[in-house]
This record gives structure tokens, sequence and C-alpha cells, in this order.
């Protein structure tokens, strides 16, 4: 695991250098243990590292036998030992046993194409060097893995080529200039995340997973085109010969790749441990890991009643938490707490259940999705006057029932049923487009901004498939990339602690995606076939016991210890969002979460927002 960023075109080495090191000394907490930079004649590469395969020997860059391949890597190759092995038979030469050196090889052997040969969380970023044979146009790569578990950003100046593992990153090489992107702050306030590929910095840009880039290092570039070499939705699709297994057949199968790819998660030269809460995902990985070492180290976290009332705690927490952000974010908090503790407990890795949810139908939006799909039909078919009525009743309804969230959401969905490409991304909201409306004053132009033909493709790719699989590809490249799989790298790094997430090794993915819905869903019950396939190893109560998700008491901080901290917050909002917020508006929403008639998550998203804004943006 590491942090890595770099400088692509035409400049002096001696100014390409120190702008790599002004990005370099923002990441440190990505990785304390080694740093190394890079600079040729058109290239500079940088890399901080947390060392946990071959903890001597991985340096980076790091660069094939002869110098002309140079490699900067954030992550792990979980099939490094078996591509190290085919790549050695075809006559390379290896110096060290890190896996990052299977990468330089990798494109030696199979150029740009040797993405689709990895097999893990990945980011990296690969440039031929003045050494080699194409010396008068050496290319570049760059590319991140196939679901988004790491992070790669970059961003145009000048015709040259700027990326890092972390906005801030760039924003601290002094080359992009601080501006607050008004679409992607829109998207946030729907969603309570930025919407790939945007960045709430205008001109900065992410990677979106299973893409990749690959430029000429001495051209001047107007424009950068990434290029997808995965998609969830084809992948998804089973080959003409392929027969589908019955369900006991698709358990033991799942079985068996889920104790291959918990092996393989298992591999480091440091300690491992993995994140144990009380549900199914975790329960599951922490049974097969117990079944491939002696011994395992789980990290929980649980809060007493008492800690509740102690408000230096939750302020001190709050206040460390919300400066680990690389972007805003309304998740994130429980994923900075758990790392934490897992770095106090001497572990520099730890296995998570992430993906779980995604795959195997553990979510809500696996039950609503196909309602609010017909409902959209619905909507579509009668008069905007009809459609009002509809969505003012299903408003005052929400007032009243235990499921508030849904009915608000359903509201959204009658009011304006093609504002969003796809019923499920209603069910994400946080903000309705009626309330985003409401407290911007500055709507932008006319026409689809680039989240909306962002989730736009997104729900394209997802036609043709059943609702469990359309579900988890909409969730996957939705929610799970922009905000759980962003935020948990984010707060884990803050504590240079790297997680490693086995429910998203591609293959499991691929294999799950290809089963039929009625294979994977059973009479509605949650994860059924995870539970199937795993049934020996799990506890009766896990199993029979309602979902829960570890919660921070913010309802309670919000009204009690952290009461002062936000109401100053609001009152003194980032200035620099006032020429794009109703701030009267935005104020309100704290007063309607003290009256009790807004959710706390609205009031954190906003508060996220402007501390954000206040410590990384001019203005």
């Amino acid at each position: 695991m590491c942090g890595i960023c770099g400088l692509v075109g035409e400049t002096e080495p001696e100014s390409s250098q120190t702008v790599v090191r002004r990005m370099m000394g923002q990441m440190h907490h990505r990785g304390p243990d080694d740093e190394g930079l890079f600079a040729d004649d058109s290239v500079a590469l940088g890399m901080r590292r947390l060392s946990i395969i071959d903890l001597g020997g991985g340096h980076q860059p790091l660069f094939n036998e002869d110098g002309t391949v140079a490699v900067v890597f954030n992550g792990e190759i979980y099939n490094f030992q078996e591509l190290r092995h085919t790549l050695e038979g075809r006559g390379h030469a290896f110096r060290t046993a890190s896996d990052t050196e299977v990468i330089v090889h990798a494109y030696e052997e199979w150029g740009e194409d040797c993405v689709e040969y990895l097999e893990g969380m990945f980011a990296f970023a690969l440039a031929e060097t003045s050494k080699s044979t194409r010396r008068g146009n050496p290319r570049v790569l760059l590319a991140r893995d196939r679901l988004g578990i790491k992070p790669l950003y970059y961003a145009l100046v000048d015709g040259n080529l700027l990326f890092a593992s972390e906005v801030r990153s760039l924003l601290a090489s002094g080359q992009i200039e601080p501006r607050l992107s008004q679409p992607a702050l829109r998207s946030y306030l729907l969603f309570g995340s930025v919407v790939e590929p945007m960045t709430l910095v205008e001109g900065v840009y992410s990677l979106p997973p299973g893409h990749r880039i690959c430029i000429s290092a001495t051209s001047r570039h107007a424009r950068i085109q990434p290029e997808p070499y995965w998609d969830f939705a084809e992948s998804a699709k089973p080959g003409l010969d392929t027969k589908t297994p019955d369900r006991n057949s698709a358990a033991a199968l799942l079985r068996s790749l889920l104790e291959e790819t918990v092996d393989s998660h298992l591999i480091a030269d440091v300690p491992v441990g993995v994140f144990l809460s009380s549900g199914i995902d975790s329960t599951a990985l922490v049974a097969l890991a117990a079944k491939m070492r002696a011994s395992v180290h789980t990290v929980t976290m649980v809060f007493r009643e008492h800690e509740f009332n102690e408000a230096e705690l939750a302020r001190r927490n709050a206040k460390r938490s919300v400066g680990a952000f690389d972007q805003p974010s309304i998740d994130g908090i429980n994923s900075y707490f758990v790392s934490w503790a897992a770095r106090q407990a001497g572990l520099k890795v730890a296995l998570s259940g992430l993906g779980g949810d995604e795959m195997f139908g553990g979510y809500s939006t696996f039950r609503w999705t196909p309602e609010a799909r017909w409902v959209a039909v619905l909507a579509r078919s009668v008069p905007g006057g009809f459609r009002s009525l509809m969505a003012s009743a299903a408003e005052k309804v929400s007032t009243y029932l235990d499921r508030k969230d849904a009915h608000r959401k359903m509201a959204a969905l009658w009011r304006d049923p093609n504002f969003l490409p796809h019923p499920y991304f209603y069910t994400r909201l946080l903000f309705t487009p009626k309330q985003v409306w409401g407290l911007i004053s500055s709507k932008g132009d006319d026409g689809p901004e680039p989240w909306q033909d962002w989730l736009a493709q997104t729900a394209k790719e997802s036609q043709g498939l059943d609702d469990f699989t359309a579900v988890s590809c909409l969730e996957s490249r939705s929610y799970m990339a922009n905000t759980l799989l962003r935020d948990t790298d984010a707060m884990s790094m803050a504590h240079s602690l790297e997680v490693r997430v086995p429910f998203l090794d591609h293959p499991l993915v691929e294999f799950v995606a290809r089963l039929p819905g009625s294979v994977k869903a059973d009479n509605g019950l949650p994860k059924s076939l995870l539970v199937e396939a795993m049934g020996d190893l799990l506890p009766r109560e896990v199993v029979s016991q309602r979902k829960r998700t570890f919660t921070l008491p913010w309802e309670y901080w919000l009204r009690g210890p952290l009461k002062a901290e936000v109401a100053s917050e609001f009152d003194a909002f980032a200035p620099l969002l006032a020429e794009y917020l109703d701030l009267s508006r935005i104020r309100q929403v704290w007063k309607s979460f003290l009256e009790g008639r807004t959710s706390w998550s609205r009031v954190w998203s906003l508060f996220v927002l402007s501390k954000w804004t206040c410590g990384h943006l001019a203005g």
C-alpha cells in the first residue's frame, strides 16, 4: 500500500521533481516507511511506501532489468506469484520478491494489456524511460483496478498530466487552482458524496474503476480520454457455452472460491487482522481466515453507554475524522475509528467485509428498486398534475410512518421520474432534487452534467441484467465506488493501514455476477447464497439476526456534545460556498434538525462540506 503521484510532460527535470516532492509530502500518512522519486526527460514519478510484502526489497519506483520501464504502484497483486512464474518462464529476470515488480515485466510481455492479467486492488503509473527503444515517443500507462478499490486522480495543466492517489496531493502540487466544481457540489448534495469521475475540485478527475490511460510522455495533451478494460455488466453475462449451476452446486463453487480468495488476501510479511462486526460478511471472513491460519487477529468497536456522554471524546474524534477526508462524504467515520483501533493493535493490514452486501443482496435497495421501477413507469404515464399530487401525498405520509426515508424518496420519484436515469438512484438520495434546488443559489448550465452522464451510462450498462444482478451492478458503480471504497481508503490510510476486501476480488465478483438472480436470492432472504455456502461455519445467531451496522451516536452527539461546534460552523459557513448556496436555507436545515424535522445525516453532510471547503479551497 502506498501513495503515488507524478507529472507527465515536457518540463525541466528539476522543476518536475519540485512539483512531485510537494505532492509526496502531502501523502506521508499513506506511506511512512519509505519514499522514492524518479525524474526523466518528460516524466517524474513519486511514491510513499507502506511496506507489506518484501519489506526490504520493494523500494519504488521499481524498474525492469535494463531500466527502460519504471513503475510506482499502490495496492496488492494477489496472483503475483503465479504471474512471476509465468514471466520467469518467458525469460524475465526478477530482482526482488515484491508484487510490484510483476507489473513492469508484465508490461514488457503484454504491453498496456498487462492490466488484464492482474488480480488485486491497484492503482499504478508506468513509464517508458529515456533508455527505452522508443526514446522518441515514450509511453505512460495509468491504470486502476476493476472495482475501484484503490483511488487515482488526475488533472491536465497546460498540456501536462498530473496524477496522485489523493485530491489534496494534487492541490499541494501548486499547479492546480483550487476552484470548486459546481456540478460536483450538486451531486454531493444529492447523494452525500461526489459522483465519479468528478471531484469537488474543478479540473481534477477520478480515473474510473476498470479504466486505464495510455499517452505519449512527450506530447502536449488538450484532453485525456480514459479507456475501459473491464465492465461489471459485461462480466456478468455468461458465455454461450456456460452451464448455469443449480443452487447447491453454486454454493459449493462459491465456498471453494471464497477459500482461495481469503487465502490469497492473507499473504503479507506483516501482521494481518480482520474487521469483525456481528454481521454475516465479516463473520464469514474470520471463519475462513481461521481455517487458513493458526491464529487470527480480529478488530471490533464497542461503545459503552457512558462513553456516549463524554463531550470531549466526541469533539476530539469528530475533528480528527473530518480532517481525514480526501473528499467530503456523509460516510466513513466508522472506518476511521476501526482503522485506528487496528493500527493501535499493531496491525498493518486488515480484511474487511465490504462488498458482501453488493454481491449477495444485503441492502434494502435489492427490494426497493423493483418497486421503484414500477412507480417510475406509472409516474411517466400520468399527467404532471397527478404526479405532483402523488408526490405531496407521499411526503405527508412519510411524516407518520416508520419508513419515512423510503416515502420521501418515493415522493421524489413521483415528482420527477426522469431526473435520474434509473429508479435505483432515487433510493440513494440524501437530499431530494427539490431540496437541492432550494439549497443552491446557482443552478448551472442547462443540459446534463458530467455526473448525470456517468449515472446514465451506468444505468444503460445494467439493462439486460436480471433485477438482482442489475442492483449489484448499480451499487458497485455508484454507492460502493463513490462512497464506501473512497472513504475506506482515505480513513484507513489516515492511520497507515492497508484494508483488503476479499469479496471484491474480481474472479469472485464475476462468478457471483454471472449467476442468475434466482440462484442468489431465496424468498427475499438477504445473502442466502452466502449463508448456504458458509452455513457450517456461521453461528446461528449471526444468520438469524436482522442486519445491523456499526453506527456512532451522531443523533445524540449533534444535539449534545457537538451542538455548539456544529452551530458555530453553520453560523460561519464556508464563505466560498456563499457564491453557490443559499446560506439562509443551509442554516434552516440545522434548525429543522433541532426541531426534529430532518435527519442528522443532512446536517452532518453540510458540516463536513463546510469544514472541507475551508481546509482545501480558496475563498
